[in-house]
């Protein structure tokens, strides 16, 4: 068979947002798991996205892979790119809840109306299958039990609340037009290339260099944390065996305090509470996000990666990429969004 017999076989797959932590995750998963996948990444690679999280793909899979640079509200170029796509995975997003605190407006941009411009455009195409990444933030908080799928959205900040809206829109569309949309709302993601002004890469990466690590409010505030690798499989697994419409909760298992994942990273990194700094906590600080995923489970999945050893994978990467991180953090404290 020949390579142009070969290509005309493939599955054109979109991707929003790829050059970013969970994208390029994504992507180099996607990638492995579907030898008849090809993939276009379409990324205004603002400050979170980075071409070099790709690197390695555009090695290892020549011809699977392409990048466009361009922005999701970009009416001309998202018609471009959806063109006789098979499936789209939209991920960009801004998704740092401190910069939607300081700047709202962007996130208002780039998670509502950039959502709305790939979802229009996907019904204009007649895409498959339209899979919306939100997460479990726009559910708001709560102190006792679990969201589930159906759970009353109650945003409390810009950020969570601008991944509402789109969540909504994309519900809309498939209520309203028909549109195969699948919705995902993912637990705190953790793992390789991610940003360091989130948690526990800022705290690695802060530990590494001599840092304290700066903790808000008590450290009480509870999340749950999945690996990044499960959530990307969790992700292609609800758009394979999700329905049409549906949401699907992604968590990983592990509901932890933020005093408890920063001891646990002191413990692994040999350091102890000295080198905690409690800080002034976060306006609208949500107190505790807690996933149900019977609902996932039901259609096959579950997590595969234990939390331990996740996170000592985590660290190590960090450890062996200090070139990937460091001129990012440099940057970040120069605007004086991290310490």
């Amino acid at each position: 068979m020949s390579e142009g017999d070969m290509m005309g076989e493939m599955r054109k797959i979109l991707v929003t947002g790829g050059s970013g932590f969970i994208g390029s995750n994504f992507i180099r998963s996607a990638l492995s798991n579907n030898p008849d996948w090809s993939i276009l990444n379409l990324d205004a690679l603002t400050y979170a996205g980075n071409s070099e999280n790709l690197k390695d793909v555009e090695r290892d899979y020549p011809g699977r892979y392409r990048f466009a640079k361009a922005d999701c509200c970009d009416e001309k170029a998202v018609d471009n790119a959806m063109k006789d796509t098979d499936m789209v995975f939209h991920f960009a997003a801004e998704s740092h809840v401190d910069v939607s605190i300081r700047d709202p407006f962007i996130f208002t941009r780039s998670n509502v109306l950039g959502t709305h411009v790939m979802l229009e455009s996907a019904r204009k195409n007649d895409v498959p299958r339209f899979v919306f990444i939100s997460t479990d933030e726009v559910y708001g908080s709560i102190r006792d039990g679990s969201f589930t799928e159906e759970s009353h959205f109650r945003p409390n900040s810009p950020y969570s609340s601008s991944k509402a809206g789109a969540d909504l829109l994309a519900r809309s569309y498939y209520m309203t037009y028909g549109l195969p949309v699948v919705i995902t709302r993912s637990s705190n993601n953790f793992g390789p290339y991610q940003y360091p002004e989130k948690l526990i890469p800022l705290f690695i990466t802060n530990l590494m260099q001599g840092k304290k690590v700066p903790l808000y409010g008590n450290g009480e505030n509870v999340r749950d944390w999945i690996y990044v690798k499960d959530n990307c499989e969790g992700i292609e697994f609800a758009a394979n065996r999700g329905a049409d419409g549906e949401a699907y909760n992604i968590g990983g298992g592990n509901e932890k305090s933020n005093i408890e994942i920063t001891r646990t990273i002191l413990k692994k990194m040999e350091k102890d509470d000295s080198m905690i700094e409690f800080v002034e906590d976060r306006p609208g600080h949500d107190f505790r996000y807690s996933l149900d995923t019977s609902r996932m489970q039901k259609i096959g999945w579950k997590p595969r990666f234990g939390f331990d050893s996740a996170l000592v994978e985590t660290i190590e990467w960090y450890k062996n990429n200090t070139a990937w991180w460091k001129p990012l953090k440099d940057s970040l404290l120069k605007k004086g969004q991290v310490k």
